[in-house]
């Protein structure tokens, strides 16, 4: 029983780590990219552009894993141990789920940090409040229409009518909405948290060293 059970969850790990791989490969190119034009690369030329295109083209794909979730309730199911689901399907997920999430947020900070390079610190707040937006309605086209970030070349005549008519929709606005809100909270707790961690002060746990008062003789 115990080793039936061991198979089961090593055959569903390795169905899900095909697509965990896949997409966190595709959430990580909007990060390499940001490093790349908000880092290193002087904007202006047409190559910055396309790739600040690119950039936001594939930028969806990081907070996309949130919506990966689905496929854990469908694992729970399959393997049916407490033990196994928690200390191993879960972990998985959420190792696979939080890294995407955090290249997104990452992503955005190397965003705020070129408009703050360029003197556009006033901006950030709402860049990141459009980008959210863009971020929503890409997630719904990605999880209910099954669009990918390459039909923008591949197929854009699919993306500008079908992708348009179904946000329009009651229930795809309320989607996009309710998605834009956990975007942006989210967002907001882990930037500050991976803030946090960058600006970490060097001198945080300072070395304890005795007074020059204590080890000077009295003189007189």
């Amino acid at each position: 029983m115990k080793e039936e059970l061991i198979a089961r969850v090593v055959q569903v790990l390795r169905i899900n780590m095909s697509w965990m791989t896949w997409n966190l490969f595709l959430a990580f190119i909007p990060l390499a990219l940001s490093v790349w034009l908000f880092r290193i690369k002087r904007g202006g030329t047409w190559l910055w552009w396309l790739g600040f295109l690119v950039f936001y083209a594939f930028l969806p794909n990081a907070p996309y894993l949130l919506t990966d979730v689905i496929h854990l309730i469908d694992d729970i199911r399959t393997i049916q141990s407490v033990w196994m689901i928690t200390l191993v399907l879960i972990p998985v997920y959420l190792l696979v789920i939080l890294g995407g999430f955090e290249a997104y947020v990452i992503s955005l900070i190397n965003w705020g940090h070129y408009l703050h390079r360029i003197g556009k610190s006033e901006w950030i707040w709402r860049v990141e409040l459009i980008t959210h937006a863009l971020c929503a309605v890409g997630v719904y086209w990605g999880r209910f229409l099954r669009f990918n970030s390459w039909d923008f070349i591949t197929q854009p005549d699919a993306v500008l009518t079908k992708g348009v008519e179904e946000i329009l929709g009651k229930q795809p606005l309320v989607i996009i909405a309710i998605s834009f809100v956990i975007l942006a909270g989210l967002y907001w707790i882990m930037k500050r948290v991976t803030l946090g961690f960058v600006r970490q002060p060097k001198n945080a746990y300072p070395i304890k060293t005795q007074s020059a008062d204590s080890n000077t003789p009295n003189v007189g």
